[in-house]
């Protein structure tokens, strides 16, 4: 584990100046806290900000959970689902032809139906979804841990990204410490329903209770472990980095 106080020490408080800014870089670089983003325009400020936030959070602490009287009315809708044949035949179908594969660097690729996932250890968690935007909503989200696929597929030490992909042709990727995070789930449920609203991301979509609500990928189709995401799109992460959003959007 790395030495939190040297790191916030030798790098975060000297980060005032541009030496101090090389030095928590270098850090940052030597623990390997560096995001795929990091050569973009706010590059040394994303590695600052990804790098704290792993090192005072290193033990994962939960995002906060409200009670059901707290749910939302409306649960706002960004976006329109995938306008693509496939995915109005599956939607017609109840989704009952979907599958989710899951492969890169484990040990046994799968794949899986939404009626094996739901037979899997659910978990319900009522949290705050929130847009970069400036909206927000109280939803309760019900799914699988991502942690136990995980699991089940048998995830190789190599790992260093879980990535995921859409009906709608975008990508998202997160580090092994949110894969692992207990609120990070495949959720095909939402506010007391066994299935998800299409508008929402039916049949599946990631949930990162800790990061902002465009890392939570609606509608998606394939998941691949991998240890570099250097080849995957512009090798930034994902879809929203080659917009111009941050790759790690901790909140």
């Amino acid at each position: 584990m790395v030495n939190r106080r040297k790191f916030i020490r030798t790098g975060l408080l000297a980060a005032g100046s541009a030496s101090g800014l090389a030095a928590a870089a270098g850090l940052a670089r030597r623990y390997g806290l560096i995001p795929p983003d990091h050569g973009t325009l706010f590059g040394v400020g994303e590695t600052l900000t990804y790098a704290a936030q792993r090192i005072l959070m290193s033990h994962h602490p939960l995002a906060r959970e409200f009670s059901r009287s707290e749910i939302s009315k409306v649960a706002i809708v960004n976006g329109d689902p995938p306008d693509i044949e496939l995915y109005h035949r599956l939607l017609a179908g109840k989704f009952a032809e979907w599958r989710l594969p899951i492969d890169g660097l484990v040990a046994r690729p799968g794949s899986f139906s939404l009626a094996e996932l739901k037979h899997f250890p659910a978990r319900s968690q009522i949290t705050l979804h929130v847009c970069e935007q400036g909206w927000s909503f109280i939803a309760e989200w019900i799914g699988v841990p991502l942690s136990y696929v995980l699991n089940l597929v048998g995830v190789s030490t190599q790992a260093r990204y879980v990535v995921f992909f859409t009906f709608d042709g975008g990508h998202e990727s997160i580090d092994m410490a949110d894969a692992w995070h207990p609120q990070t789930l495949l959720a095909y449920g939402m506010n007391g329903g066994d299935h998800l609203p299409t508008g929402n991301g039916a049949p599946v979509r990631l949930r990162v209770a800790r990061q902002l609500g465009y890392k939570s990928l609606k509608f998606l189709t394939r998941i691949a472990v991998v240890d570099s995401v250097k080849n995957i799109g512009k090798g930034l992460g994902g879809s929203n980095s080659e917009d111009g959003f941050g790759w790690y959007a901790g909140i």
